[in-house]
């Protein structure tokens, strides 16, 4: 075991051929290693020196491939330029050359033809525009390279590359500039005046007509109404004005708190606002606070008109006469007692409109206790009014209430209309009975008795009243011609029998419709039978004739008759004959009305089927002077056109 130990525990064994001679050389393992370390570093150096030189060697030769690439490109371009030019001039010589050999043949022609009168004209031949066709240039397939029309620049094309000026195509950007610039020439105004059509129909529907150059005035208006952003005061402008402003800006919506302001003034005792929906309580109690002697209130779409509202105006309109409100619907019945109670008095004019909520027959009488005062009242839409409402309007004084208007939503039996006519029908000027479907005979054969002073009759959507009843209403008559008559919807109402009975016709019908114009045809302004269908063909040409020399209209303003089927072109033509002063024909729904001639000044609304041949007459066809003057077709504002002719 010792000697074991003594010999460093070392193995030993056979040794292989190779040690053997590796040994007898003097070769180790560790010199190997380390000669093959030397050669690998000394490699990478060299295979890293090599590299850096191919690098600056590839470098070099991308510059010069691609100076070539570029010098082959521009010498591409300009031979592609030059061919183009070539092609061009090419063409203008091949142009020349056959308008020089057509011209040389039709000389020849017409001296072979001299003296036999045929014609020198060859429109098979001379027409430049074929000939430029017959040698175009075909558009190149989409995916190949062209150069632009305008800019010259090197493009791909696609199938949506547009066509420039001259024929060829044209680059992505010089495309969107053509596009912008049709575009632009479309949207320019045509007609001499150069108003955009849809605002000339928006006027018209909402009754502002102008025949020729608008005023100063209402240019001023208007620009007032385009800049409101940045006027900070009106000044001292008339009321009348500042009305119609207000309603350009309630049209616009443009009324809020900062516009408000603009009609504040605290010398006005008028104040009307026809759209308060931008408008809160503080708001509404700046107008009382701003004007103190306010005595006429007009606030419609008043929907911020609160209690509180209502008895910050009782404290501060002291001299409260006007008041005309529109869906209010927050004020409770027991302010509105307060109100009529401390103003009711006072109050000279009350229309109210538009009130769900409120307004029931206890405060319906109390209006009627404390307002003896009433000349004109309007009651409209207002649904808690019934017919013990309506009943209670007796108790009204019979020499004061002049202006009587009512639109109710509930049944009232026509003995309560029959007693407040009886009761107020000899002193009223306006009596307007909308949509009291359950009246009936007896109410016309009232206010045929009793009314004497009656200048506005409106008496719409009854479907019960007879044709006789109008025949009797306006047959010796002891009341002055009307100056308005609304008649509209009053006609039979069956699905299975559209043209009501024949024995007995329901509505306006052909007699009362004769009558109507018989009485008060002379001094009629303005006349409303829209949707009365069972007035025919023959009555409309009766009292629209103009061959008649007594059916003359001389105040007639507008007429309304959409939506009566029979009415046809000579129907208008008659109306625009018999009424020298008219200024508005509106018929909706009468698609009869086709080929027309509408007089300078008159504006006829609603007829679509009129346009293709609408001419503007001048006073060639009665007085000899001026002519006829053809005008484009005008759009329209929801389907229905309509047509303005003026100067």
């Amino acid at each position: 075991m010792s000697n074991r130990r003594t010999g460093g525990n070392r193995i030993r064994g056979p040794h292989s051929a190779l040690t053997d001679f590796l040994a007898a050389n003097n070769i180790s393992a560790a010199q190997i290693r380390d000669d093959y370390t030397r050669r690998r570093q000394q490699t990478e150096g060299e295979d890293a020196q090599n590299e850096t030189a191919d690098a600056d060697a590839d470098a070099a030769q991308a510059r010069d491939d691609e100076d070539a690439a570029a010098a082959a490109q521009i010498a591409a371009e300009e031979e592609a330029a030059e061919k183009t030019r070539k092609r061009k001039r090419k063409e203008q010589d091949t142009v020349a050359a056959i308008k020089k050999s057509k011209e040389a043949a039709k000389k020849k022609a017409k001296k072979g033809r001299k003296g036999k009168g045929s014609d020198d004209s060859d429109e098979d031949y001379d027409n430049d525009e074929f000939t430029r066709d017959m040698y175009k240039k075909a558009r190149p397939p989409p995916g190949q390279l062209e150069n632009c029309e305008i800019c010259n620049k090197r493009f791909t094309v696609t199938a949506y590359s547009k066509t420039g000026p001259e024929g060829g195509l044209v680059c992505t950007a010089c495309g969107k500039e053509l596009a912008a610039d049709e575009k632009a020439e479309k949207k320019k105004p045509k007609g001499p005046q150069g108003r955009k059509r849809r605002k000339v129909e928006s006027d018209r529907l909402d009754g502002f007509i102008t025949h020729g150059a608008k005023s100063l005035q209402h240019l001023c208006i208007q620009k007032v109404a385009e800049h409101h952003q940045e006027i900070e005061e009106l000044g001292d402008l008339p009321p009348t004005v500042m009305e119609r402003l207000s309603q350009i800006f309630t049209k616009k919506r443009v009324l809020d708190p900062r516009t408000l302001k603009l009609f504040l003034r605290p010398d006005l005792n008028t104040i009307a606002v026809h759209d308060c929906a931008k408008l809160d309580e503080d708001d509404l109690k700046q107008v009382f606070a701003v004007i103190p002697n306010v005595e006429n209130v007009i606030l419609a779409h008043a929907h911020a008109f609160k209690d509180d509202v209502m008895q910050y105006m009782m404290e501060k309109a002291t001299h409260l006469k006007h008041l005309h409100l529109y869906t209010a619907n927050l004020v409770t019945d027991d302010v509105w007692l307060k109100f009529f109670q401390e103003r009711g008095p006072q109050l000279e004019v009350l229309k109210l409109k538009d009130l769900d909520s409120s307004f029931d027959d206890e405060a319906f009488q109390a209006m009627v206790s404390n307002c003896q005062s009433l000349q004109r009242l309007k009651l409209k839409s207002c649904r808690r009014m019934g017919a013990s409402s309506i009943q209670g309007l007796a108790s009204l004084p019979a020499g004061t209430l002049r202006h009587l208007s009512l639109h109710t939503t509930q049944e009232v039996p026509p003995g309560v209309l029959v007693s407040l006519i009886q009761h107020h029908g000899p002193h009223l000027e306006t009596l307007s009975l909308e949509r009291f479907v359950d009246a009936d005979d007896s109410v016309l054969a009232t206010i045929h008795e009793h009314a004497r002073h009656l200048r506005k009759l409106r008496f719409s959507d009854n479907d019960l009243v007879t044709d006789a009843a109008y025949a009797s209403l306006f047959a010796s008559w002891a009341n002055p011609p009307l100056h308005t008559i609304d008649l509209s919807s009053t006609r039979d109402i069956d699905n299975n029998n559209p043209t009501g009975p024949e024995d007995s016709p329901v509505g306006l019908a052909s007699a009362g419709f004769t009558a109507l114009m018989a009485h008060s045809g002379p001094a009629l302004r303005h006349l409303d039978v829209a949707s009365c269908r069972h007035i025919s063909h023959a009555a409309f040409a009766a009292a629209f004739d103009p061959a008649d020399i007594k059916c003359r209209y001389p105040e007639l303003r507008s007429v309304n008759i959409s939506f009566c089927n029979t009415v046809d072109t000579g129907i208008v033509a008659g109306i625009f004959r018999c009424a020298p002063r008219l200024e508005k024909v509106v018929a909706f729904g009468c698609f009869k009305i086709e080929d027309v001639s509408v007089p300078r000044g008159i504006t006829l609304i609603g007829v679509p089927r009129a346009q293709d041949a609408i001419e503007r007459v001048g006073e060639g066809i009665w007085g000899g002077k001026g002519g006829m003057e053809v005008l484009e077709p005008a759009g329209g504002l929801m389907g229905f056109p309509s047509v303005e002719v003026g100067a």
